[in-house]
């Protein structure tokens, strides 16, 4: 990473969804094409962008939704990204071959086309988020995208958890953290549990900005979607990005969709990484334990 970067202006499309994937895919395009106007290099879209979050239920029928990658989608976005030329972060339901699927971000470099994917490395298992029935782990590892714009480490909702995800990407040289993310509330747990949860949320995100000296993106949908059995998901918007000293430079509202361009300078990294150096003060030596599943040696 050279330490002569500078300005860059990253965009976020926050997004209800909608039954059809093809008109989650055309506003998906309009919301590009609306920040590529306002002169946003990289554009990220929400995770599973094209349809309503299916893994609220256990649902075979749902497989259909699948494509490969690179495939179908990958090609209409690297027509788009290069006429527009634009990076693009874009989250999709992957096929891999009969029976094994994946939740995968494909990146798509401008005129350079089609650059590379990766597959989300936790996949949660919890009411109404039944991803473990559609996707196996990620098996491509914490990757770093070098792009025109910027290297961009791209990690999958569930991975904006958990602190080895962000500083392994950062340590394969990422600039920008970017988590496409489908994120709420159970509509009946939201008065007792709502606001810790969202606090819970942004605040570990920014943690990995400052832990890590990078920019922190994550990009969510909005609206209620039902689960087909009763219930549904309010998912919270606030699509938010975070510089590395861990202030939220933007936040998207909770209740709409929003197309949102904002500069950030690329210089904030190095600066950061001397004020604050823990990359410098990293004991390596000392993490053999983060290998076990729990350091009780049994």
């Amino acid at each position: 990473m050279s330490a002569a970067r500078g300005p860059l202006k990253l965009g976020f499309v926050q997004m209800a969804m909608e039954v059809s994937p093809d008109a989650n895919q055309a506003r998906a395009e309009q919301g590009i094409r609306t920040a590529a106007a306002q002169g946003a290099a990289v554009i990220c879209l929400p995770e599973l962008y094209r349809s309503r979050y299916f893994c609220q239920s256990e649902d075979a029928a749902n497989f259909a939704l699948a494509e490969e990658i690179p495939g179908p989608t990958t090609e209409r976005l690297a027509r788009l990204a290069a006429e527009l030329d634009v990076t693009l972060v874009a989250s999709l339901f992957e096929r891999r071959a009969a029976g094994v699927f994946h939740n995968t971000a494909a990146v798509i470099d401008g005129k350079r086309g089609y650059l590379g994917k990766y597959r989300k490395m936790h996949i949660p298992d919890d009411p109404r988020y039944y991803e473990k029935f559609y996707f196996a782990p990620g098996d491509l590892g914490f990757l770093s995208f070098q792009t025109r714009p910027a290297q961009l480490g791209v990690l999958v909702c569930w991975d904006q958890w958990y602190p080895e995800a962000a500083r392994l990407t950062a340590l394969h040289g990422a600039e920008v953290l970017l988590y496409p993310t489908a994120i709420g509330w159970h509509p009946e747990e939201k008065g007792a549990h709502g606001a810790s949860q969202h606090a819970a949320w942004e605040t570990v995100q920014r943690s990995h900005a400052i832990a890590n000296g990078c920019f922190v993106l994550a990009v969510n949908r909005v609206g209620f979607e039902p689960d087909p059995r009763g219930g549904g998901i309010e998912f919270w918007g606030q699509s938010f990005l975070v510089a590395p000293d861990g202030s939220v430079l933007v936040r998207a509202p909770a209740d709409r969709d929003a197309v949102i361009v904002t500069e950030i300078d690329l210089a904030q990294i190095d600066r950061s990484r001397i004020g604050w150096p823990f990359f410098r003060d990293r004991r390596i030596d000392a993490y053999g334990d983060l290998t076990k599943r729990f350091a009780d040696d049994t």
